[in-house]
């Protein structure tokens, strides 16, 4: 830790990296501990009239003075709470397939051929990301609720998600789609292999780290996702999971353990997702696709 290369010390780099590190760390521990104390306040500890320098740092610490699973086992017994993360899991999946779909075929087809309209489309996908999302919740209210009748259903924020996320996930594979030799796609051809067969066989097999992140991006994008979803649906039944936790601290109460405790179990998908996709996330991009 201490070592040093050209007669520099390391330790101030490595404590500038704890430093930033514990400053990150902090609030999620802040988080798991409200959790853990099974009470509903923000604070773990109560101060007394004459406070220790102790005191102080005990009530700042974060850690519980009890531990207890008891906001856990309220919010998916006491709670619709897993009714909601059905809900977000069901449009989080159908936006991940949708997106990822139309997202893999729109950049193959920007990326390979040539049609009128290319450039400006490409354009018009950059532009869109330039504006903050909220500046489509009337459009998207207005063709969703008003035009189709898709308001208060699950594929009907399936299909505004899915819309929202596929301008950058086109981007981001067409770029990986141009490093592919298209040598590889010439000697297809030349033994008979279709299109539609050199698409599904040949290029996605090599584009699995782009398309791994793609859907990555399609589901966070999809679970996380608050504002569409507090606008479009209306039934307690349809809510999803972040919708719902916005109703443990309202107006009315203020519900921090469960709130916390929510958060958490929200969270875990999102990590088990990365975790699974971590492999394909570091792996390289058309590493010996080519044999010279």
């Amino acid at each position: 830790m201490f070592a040093r290369r050209d007669g520099v010390p390391h330790w101030p780099l490595h404590l500038v990296l704890t430093t930033f590190t514990l400053f990150t760390l902090y609030p999620i521990l802040w988080v798991v501990t409200i959790a853990l104390s099974g009470k509903q306040s923000l604070a773990i500890s109560m101060l007394p009239e004459a406070p220790t320098v102790m005191d102080r740092v005990r009530a700042i610490t974060p850690w519980p003075e009890t531990v207890s699973l008891s906001n856990f086992v309220s919010v998916m017994r006491d709670q619709p709470f897993g009714q909601w993360m059905l809900n977000s899991a069901l449009i989080a999946a159908g936006t991940t397939v949708v997106g990822v779909f139309l997202a893999c075929t729109a950049a193959y087809a920007f990326s390979r051929f040539k049609f009128p309209g290319q450039r400006a489309g490409l354009m018009a996908f950059l532009v869109s990301q330039m504006f903050p999302g909220t500046l489509m919740l009337i459009p998207l209210y207005i063709i969703m609720v008003q035009w189709l009748g898709l308001g208060n259903s699950r594929f009907g924020l399936m299909i505004a998600y899915a819309t929202t996320s596929i301008p950058f996930s086109v981007w981001m594979l067409k770029g990986y789609f141009d490093t592919i030799p298209k040598e590889l796609e010439e000697a297809a051809v030349m033994e008979g292999a279709s299109v539609g067969k050199i698409f599904w066989t040949i290029i996605l097999p090599l584009a699995k780290p782009a398309v791994a992140v793609t859907a990555l991006f399609s589901f966070m994008t999809a679970w996380n996702e608050f504002v569409l979803a507090a606008t479009f649906m209306d039934q307690e039944s349809m809510y999803t999971a972040p919708v719902g936790l916005k109703f443990f601290v309202g107006g009315f109460s203020q519900q921090w353990g469960y709130f916390a405790a929510g958060s958490i179990i929200v969270s875990v998908p999102v990590v088990i997702l990365f975790l699974f996709l971590q492999k394909y996330l570091v792996s390289g991009l058309t590493a010996g696709s080519v044999k010279g």
